[in-house]
C-alpha cells in the first residue's frame, strides 16, 4: 500500500493507482471531462489538475493519469487549482457555448459569460471517442489536424469500412458532439443504429451487455453475441475487466440440458400483432402512430420517457389521442386473425384513463371500437367510469385510413357515425390496440411435441379439461391456451400446476429442497440502529417527491445510522443489496418508504429474515398512495409530508421488539361448499392427490347450473361430460358427499376449522361435525328471473336455459318456428346490476346456430348492446353472420319493447343504422338473462369473507390472488366469484386445488406475530372485546380456571391484528403487539413536530 496525504488527510492506495482513483475511494470529487474507467487516462481536458507537493516544490499534475507515490501531498481544491479550473472551463465554454454540460460547470464556477470569443463547436477534443474506438479494435477515428484545426475524423475525412458503426464513440462523448447520426454521415459506411430494447419495444436502446429490465428475475446481465464488439473484432473486453467476480467467460457455448420430468407445462406466452403490414395506418412511416405496447411503455414510470406523456416525433405533450381497436384481431381482410384478443378493450380504456391522469383533464382521449368487450369482473364499472367521469370518448366506428397532415406532425382521420354522418378529426397521436397471437417459434414447438392447435394457432383444449393438451402429461396455461387477461392467466397457471401435480403424486417430496434457515440475531437490549430505504418507484414517487432530500433528512433522525434511496426497492437486486447492507451496517431496525404494505410488506419482511433479523423489526410508510399520488400537484408539500411519514415510521420502529409466531398443526381434510362444476373439480383434484375431501351440496343432486346447459362454446355436449365428472367424484374413496346439506355453524381457524353440517339446514339433531384444514366456497350462481319483456305472460317467451331444455329434449315445435328473437343483457349492464354476465352472448349465438340447424329457413334476430364473444368464441359470431342470423343493436336508453296482441308476439326497437323503428313478429322470444350470485350472508359471516355490491365474493387480489380470500385457508371458485363459462369454472376449480395444496402439504403453519394479547390482571370481564371482534378471537377463560378465571384471552390464530378489541377495551387490558401505546404515541408526537412547525 502507498500512503500519502490528500487535502491534509492521510490516505492509502494500491501501487500503480492514479490520484483520481484514490480520491474517488475517499469521496473526494475531482472534476474531469476526459476520463472513463474503461480507458487508459490521457489528461486531455486538464480539468482534473491538482496541486502536488513533493517535499521541495509545488507543481500541478493531472489527477487522472498521475500515479501515486509514498509521501506525496496532494491538494485538490486550493485557490490556485480552482482558478486554473475556472479558466479551463471558461475557455471550453467559449469553444462550445451551447453544450449543457459546460453551461452547468460554468455556473458552478460563477461564470455567466466567457471573456473569450465564442465559437460554435460542440467538441472539446477530450479524445474519449478515439480511445474507445481503438479499444473496440476498429481505429476508425483519430484526432486529425493541428492547432485550432484539430478535430475528430476518419482518415482523409471519408466514410470508412473500418468504422463498425458500434456507437461506442457516441456512448462516451461527454458533450453530445458525436451522435449516431454523425457516425452515419461522417464515419461509417454501414448504418449505425441503437440496439432496440425489447422491454421498451424499440422506443429506447440498450447495450450489448444488459439486464432485460429493472425488476427482471433473475436479475442477471446477459451478452448479446450478435452485437457484442468482442465477438465481432476480438477487441473490447471492457465488461470482463470490470466484473469484480470474474463471471464473464467469452468461451461459453450454448449447451443442451436434458431433464427427466413427469409432466410438462407450456407457458410460452404470446407476441403482439405487428401492424406494419397495414399501409393505410402509416405505422411504419409516422412516428406518432404507435402500438398499445409502445403506449404502455410510454406511460410507465420505468419507460423511455420516465412516465412523461410525450409524442415521439417532436417530444411535445399531446392534446388529443385516439385509440383504434381490433388491430390484428377480428379481421380476415388484412390479417388471418379472426378471433378476438380479449384484452384490448380494457387495456385501451386503462391507457386512456392513465394518460389523462398524467397529462391532465384537458387531454382529449377517443376510443374507436366495434364492440366494447368489458366482460371481466368490475370491468363494466371501469368502462362506465371512464365514459361518465373521466371524459373518455367512445366512438363506434372502424377507421380505414390515417392521413399525415403536411407541414405538421399531426394526424387526420375520417370516420362514419351510425347515422351516416362523416366526421374528419385531427389527433396528435394514434394508438393501435394490437391483438395477441402465437409466435411462429411456439407453433413450431407445438408441432414438434405433436400438440394439436386451434384455427387461431392456440393450444387446443376441452371445456372440462381446459389446461390439458392433446398429449397426455403436457399441460398449458396463459395466452398460448387462448388470449386472456392477467387474472385468468394466473388462474390457469395454478390450474396447470394442479393438473400436473395430480399425476406426480407418487413422486411427491422426492426431489424437494430444504430452504436454508438463517439464524435470527438477538437484538434485545441493543441500542436501535435504524436503516432507512427510500424508494423512487420510477417516477411514481420520484416524479413528485424529492426522494434524495427525504433520504438526506432521514440521516438527521434519532437512531438512524444508514440511509439510501433506490430506483425500485422491491426489485430482486435491491432486495439482495438490502440484505447485504443490513449485515454490513449491523442494522437492527429497518424502515422502507415506498408504496403500499398490502402487496410489498411480506417481501421486505422476507429480506429481514434473509439478513438474520426478526421480520417484525420493520416499518413501512406509504409515500406513494398516501403522498405522491394524492399530492401530485404540490411536490414541495409532498416532499415535506414524505419526511413526516418517515419521521413517524422511524419513531415507531425504534420501539419495536422481536415478535414470535405460534406454530400449529394442519388438518389434512378439505371442505368444499357447493357441488357444481367448480366444486366438483376442486374435490376431484384434491381427492386424486390423496387429501380427504367433503362436498356439501344444498340441493339433492350434484352438477349445479351445468345440469341445465345444452353444450359448451366449442360444441361439447355438457350432460355426458358432467356425468363423467360426477362419476369420478362419487367413486373416489377420498371424497365424501353430503347432499341436501347446509353448513349451520363454523368455528376454528386456518388449518383447523370445525364445521357443523345439517341435513336441509335443520337443527333437529341430524348434524355432522367436520374437522378440516381448508374450506372452498363454490356456491355457484343462478339465472335472473326477468320482470320485463312480458316474461311469464306467454309460453313463447323463454330464458336461455329454458331453450336449452327444449333443445336437449328434442322439442319438435322448434322445427316449426318461423322467426326467433334473442334479447341480450336482460338484467345485466344496468344501474342496479352494472356488470356483464360474460356468457350470454356466446350462449345465445350458439343456440341461434342450433335453431338454424334444426330449421335452416328460420329467421333469427339477436338484439344486443355489444356482442362479447371474446377469444375464439368470435368464430361463432362470424359463423352466425354467414348463416344469415341478423344482429340489431339497441341502447340502454332505448330498449326493445315487447307487445302481445291478438295472439301475435311483436318486438319493436329502433334500428341504429336506419334510425327508424323496426317491428319483428316472432314465434319465439329468448331472453338472455343475467347470472346472479347465490347469496348466503351466513356463510360469509362464518368465514369472515367479503362480498361486493353485486353479491359476488371478493377475492384477495384481483390479479395476484383471484382464487383465494384474504381470510387464510379459505378459497373461492366458479360463479360465486363471477359469471364464467364452464372451461373457466373448471380452471378456477383446479386453481383452488393448487392453492389449497400449498397449505395442506405443510405439517405446521404459523400465526402472525402482530396479534392482540390480554393483561388478565386488569381485565374487568366486561365481554366487550368478545362482542366486537369480527373474527371471534377473544373469549373468556373458564370460571374454574386456576389463574384469572372469567377474564378475556385472545386466540392468536384467529386474531387478524385489526385492533378493534384494543380500541374498545375500557380497562386497557388488551395490547396489540407491534402497535402498542408507546409506538402509536411516538408516531403521534412525531407528527406533532410537523404540526408545530
Amino acid at each position: 500500500m502507498v500512503t500519502f496525504k490528500l487535502n491534509g488527510k492521510t490516505v492509502q492506495g494500491d501501487e500503480g493507482q492514479y490520484i483520481l482513483q484514490v480520491a474517488e475511494k475517499y469521496g473526494v470529487d475531482i472534476p474531469t471531462l476526459c476520463h472513463h474507467k474503461a480507458l487508459e487516462p490521457a489528461g486531455m481536458c486538464r480539468l482534473c489538475t491538482v496541486e502536488l507537493f513533493d517535499g521541495r516544490r509545488t507543481r500541478f499534475v493531472t489527477a487522472c493519469n498521475y500515479p501515486i507515490w509514498e509521501g506525496m501531498e496532494v491538494s485538490t481544491d486550493s485557490e490556485m487549482v480552482n482558478e486554473g479550473r475556472k479558466l479551463i472551463v471558461e475557455m471550453l465554454l467559449a469553444r462550445c457555448p451551447e453544450v449543457p454540460l459546460l453551461q452547468n460547470l460554468a455556473k458552478g464556477y460563477g461564470i455567466s459569460k466567457p471573456r473569450f470569443k465564442k465559437e460554435e463547436d460542440t467538441c472539446i477534443l477530450c479524445g474519449l471517442c478515439t480511445r474507445v474506438c481503438e479499444r473496440m479494435g476498429a481505429n476508425a477515428i483519430s484526432l486529425t489536424g493541428r492547432g485550432v484545426e484539430m478535430e475528430v475524423d476518419t482518415p482523409f475525412g471519408l466514410n470508412t469500412e473500418a468504422c463498425l458503426a458500434c456507437g461506442a464513440c457516441a456512448s462516451v462523448c461527454p458533450t453530445g458532439h458525436i451522435t449516431l447520426d454523425r457516425v452515419n454521415q461522417k464515419h461509417a459506411r454501414i448504418a449505425a443504429e441503437l440496439i432496440p430494447s425489447e422491454y421498451d419495444v424499440g422506443l429506447n436502446g440498450r447495450k450489448a451487455v444488459y439486464v432485460p429490465y429493472a425488476q427482471a428475475v433473475p436479475n442477471t446481465p446477459v451478452i448479446d453475441r450478435d452485437v457484442c464488439m468482442h465477438f465481432k473484432t476480438g477487441g473490447c473486453k471492457i465488461c470482463a475487466e470490470f466484473c469484480g467476480v470474474d463471471a464473464i467467460d467469452y468461451t461459453m457455448e450454448d449447451e443442451i440440458v436434458e431433464l427427466d420430468v413427469g409432466s410438462i407445462i407450456l407457458a410460452p406466452g404470446f407476441e403482439p400483432f405487428d401492424p406494419s403490414a397495414f399501409d393505410s395506418y402509416n405505422y411504419i412511416n409516422h412516428a406518432n402512430v404507435i402500438t398499445s405496447m409502445e403506449m404502455e411503455r410510454t406511460l410507465s414510470a420505468s419507460g423511455p420517457y420516465g412516465g412523461h406523456l410525450i409524442r415521439p416525433s417532436d417530444q411535445k405533450e399531446p392534446k388529443k389521442i385516439a385509440w383504434f381497436q381490433c388491430v390484428g384481431s377480428r379481421d380476415l381482410n388484412r390479417c388471418d386473425n379472426s378471433y378476438c384478443s380479449s384484452v384490448c378493450c380494457m387495456y385501451a380504456i386503462k391507457e386512456a384513463v392513465i394518460a389523462k391522469e398524467h397529462a391532465g383533464d384537458d387531454l382529449d382521449c377517443a376510443i374507436f371500437f366495434m364492440d366494447m368487450r368489458t366482460h371481466g369482473k368490475d370491468f363494466e364499472r371501469f368502462y362506465d367510469k371512464a365514459r361518465e367521469k373521466e371524459g373518455v370518448r367512445f366512438i363506434r366506428s372502424r377507421v380505414h385510413t390515417i392521413d399525415p397532415i403536411p407541414g405538421s406532425d399531426d394526424l387526420s382521420l375520417r370516420y362514419v357515425l351510425d347515422d351516416g354522418q362523416t366526421v374528419t378529426e385531427t389527433f396528435d397521436m394514434i394508438v393501435l390496440s394490437v391483438g395477441l397471437q402465437t409466435p411462429p417459434e411456439v407453433a413450431e414447438l407445438a408441432k414438434k411435441l405433436d400438440i394439436e392447435l386451434t384455427a387461431g394457432n392456440f393450444c387446443k383444449t376441452s371445456s372440462f379439461d381446459p389446461v390439458a393438451t392433446s398429449q397426455p402429461g403436457i399441460f398449458v396455461c396463459g395466452a398460448f391456451q387462448g388470449p386472456k387477461d392477467i387474472p385468468q392467466a394466473v388462474v390457469d397457471s395454478s390450474a396447470a400446476a394442479a393438473a400436473a401435480g395430480g399425476i406426480l403424486v407418487p413422486a411427491r417430496h422426492s426431489v424437494t429442497k430444504q430452504k436454508e434457515v438463517i439464524a435470527e440475531t438477538n437484538v434485545i437490549n441493543e441500542r436501535p440502529r435504524v436503516g432507512v430505504f427510500v424508494c423512487r418507484c420510477g417516477i411514481n414517487i420520484a416524479g413528485v417527491v424529492d426522494v434524495p432530500a427525504v433520504a438526506e433528512y432521514a440521516k438527521t433522525l434519532p437512531y438512524v445510522t444508514y440511509t439510501t434511496d433506490n430506483l425500485y426497492s422491491c426489485s430482486q437486486d435491491t432486495q439482495e443489496a438490502m440484505t447485504a447492507i443490513i449485515k454490513r451496517e449491523n442494522l437492527n431496525r429497518v424502515v422502507v418508504a415506498a408504496c403500499t404494505p398490502k402487496t410489498h410488506e411480506p417481501l421486505f419482511q422476507e429480506t429481514l429474515i434473509n439478513a438474520g433479523l426478526n421480520k417484525y423489526l420493520f416499518e413501512m410508510c406509504n409515500i406513494r398512495n398516501q403522498d405522491s399520488w394524492v399530492h401530485k400537484n404540490n411536490p414541495d408539500l409532498a416532499t415535506e409530508k414524505a419526511k413526516d411519514l418517515v419521521r413517524m415510521a422511524v419513531s415507531k420502529v425504534a420501539l419495536m421488539e422481536p415478535l414470535k409466531e405460534t406454530a400449529f398443526d394442519v388438518n389434512q381434510n378439505a371442505l368444499v361448499i357447493g357441488g357444481g362444476v367448480a366444486g366438483l373439480t376442486v374435490a376431484k383434484s384434491l381427492g386424486r392427490q390423496g387429501y380427504p375431501t367433503h362436498i356439501v351440496e344444498k340441493s339433492g343432486r350434484l352438477g349445479g347450473q351445468a345440469l341445465d346447459l345444452y353444450r359448451t362454446a366449442d360444441g361439447e355436449a355438457v350432460k355426458p361430460k358432467l356425468q363423467e365428472l360426477i362419476d369420478e367424484v362419487t367413486e373416489d374413496e377420498n371424497i365424501t358427499i353430503h347432499l341436501g346439506t347446509e353448513m349451520t355453524d363454523m368455528e376454528g381457524f386456518v388449518g383447523n376449522f370445525k364445521s357443523t353440517l345439517s341435513k336441509n339446514g335443520s337443527s333437529n339433531g341430524d348434524e355432522t361435525v367436520i374437522d378440516h384444514g381448508v374450506a372452498v366456497i363454490a356456491t355457484g350462481g343462478q339465472p335472473y328471473t326477468p320482470s320485463e319483456y312480458h316474461y311469464g305472460d306467454d309460453p313463447r317467451i323463454l330464458t336461455s336455459l329454458m331453450l336449452d331444455q327444449k333443445i336437449m329434449g328434442g322439442d319438435s315445435d322448434l322445427k316449426n318456428l318461423g322467426t326467433a328473437v334473442f334479447i341480450q343483457c336482460v338484467g345485466s349492464r344496468q344501474p342496479d346490476r352494472p356488470y356483464c354476465s360474460r356468457v350470454c352472448c356466446t350462449h345465445s349465438i350458439d343456440n341461434a346456430l342450433t335453431l338454424k340447424k334444426i330449421n335452416p329457413d328460420m329467421n333469427i334476430y339477436i338484439l344486443y348492446r355489444d356482442i362479447r364473444t371474446y377469444s375464439e368464441r368470435e368464430y361463432l359470431y362470424k359463423t352466425a353472420r354467414e348463416q344469415g342470423i341478423i344482429f340489431i343493436r339497441y341502447s340502454l336508453d332505448d330498449k326493445p319493447r315487447v307487445e302481445i296482441e291478438n295472439g301475435q308476439l311483436d318486438i319493436e326497437l329502433t334500428d341504429p343504422i336506419l334510425g327508424r323503428p323496426v317491428t319483428i313478429s316472432a314465434d319465439l322470444l329468448c331472453l338472455a338473462t343475467a347470472v346472479i350470485p347465490t347469496q348466503d350472508e351466513k356463510l360469509a359471516q362464518f368465514f369472515k369473507v367479503p362480498v361486493n355490491d353485486d353479491g359476488f365474493y371478493i377475492e384477495r387480489h384481483a390479479k395476484l390472488g383471484p382464487s383465494e380470500f384474504a381470510t387464510d385457508g379459505v378459497y373461492l371458485c366458479g360463479l360465486a366469484h363471477y359469471p364464467k363459462p364452464i372451461d373457466e369454472s373448471v380452471a378456477q376449480g383446479l386453481a383452488v386445488a393448487s392453492r389449497a395444496v400449498t397449505l395442506l402439504a405443510k405439517d405446521k403453519i404459523y400465526t402472525s406475530g402482530q396479534v392482540a394479547e390480554t393483561i388478565p390482571a386488569i381485565c374487568s370481564s366486561c365481554k366487550v372485546c368478545v362482542s366486537v371482534c369480527p373474527y371471534g378471537a377473544p373469549s373468556l377463560t373458564p370460571e374454574d380456571a386456576r389463574f384469572f378465571p372469567g377474564t378475556a384471552e385472545i386466540n392468536p390464530v384467529l386474531c387478524k391484528g385489526c385492533g378493534l378489541c384494543v380500541a374498545s377495551c375500557r380497562s386497557g387490558a388488551i395490547v396489540l403487539k407491534g402497535f402498542d401505546n408507546d409506538q402509536i404515541f411516538a408516531q403521534i408526537f412525531s407528527l406533532n413536530q410537523a404540526v408545530g412547525s
